[in-house]
């Protein structure tokens, strides 16, 4: 009876690992299999480097390769869970740089064009208005020429 007990919890947990869907997730995604791995080779290379004689904390404060590795594993190991929660890693062309780069855009486009910046202009303060200035005074008689006529 006790065997068959076994078998029938080792059946159950079969079953239950297949519709887990973190174990899914780890059998679809290629990207998370990588991260995974990622993680395991850094964290092994850094055990490693830390087992080498000295003390761990010596080693954490002047060994760079085992900083280096550490990092390595913590950023995999992010990723890794970000990717099993669902959340996906920002990437790509985001809104605030699309705006940025709009922004930009348009500031070229008015440093350069001398059309662009009229008609900006002229939607901002109005359309200038042509006229000519023509003057309503008779110009003064010159003081030379009053002088020498008498």
């Amino acid at each position: 009876m006790g065997a068959k007990n076994r078998t029938e919890k080792a059946g159950q947990a079969a079953r239950s690992v297949t519709t887990n869907p973190y174990v899914k997730r780890i059998l679809e995604d290629e990207e998370l299999r990588d991260n995974i791995r990622d993680a395991f080779e850094a964290a092994k290379n850094a055990y490693g480097r830390m087992s080498n004689g000295k003390g761990p904390a010596t080693a954490l404060m002047d060994d760079r390769k085992l900083q280096r590795d550490l990092k390595e594993a913590a950023e995999s190991l992010r990723d890794a869970s970000q990717q099993l929660r669902g959340k996906r890693q920002r990437g790509g062309f985001g809104l605030g740089k699309a705006l940025l780069v709009a922004i930009v855009g348009a500031v070229l486009v008015l440093i350069v064009s001398e059309d662009a910046r009229r008609m900006v202009l002229d939607k901002l303060f109005g359309a200038e208005e042509e006229f000519e200035y023509t003057s309503t005074t008779t110009p003064a008689p010159d003081t030379e020429s009053v002088g020498s006529s008498q």
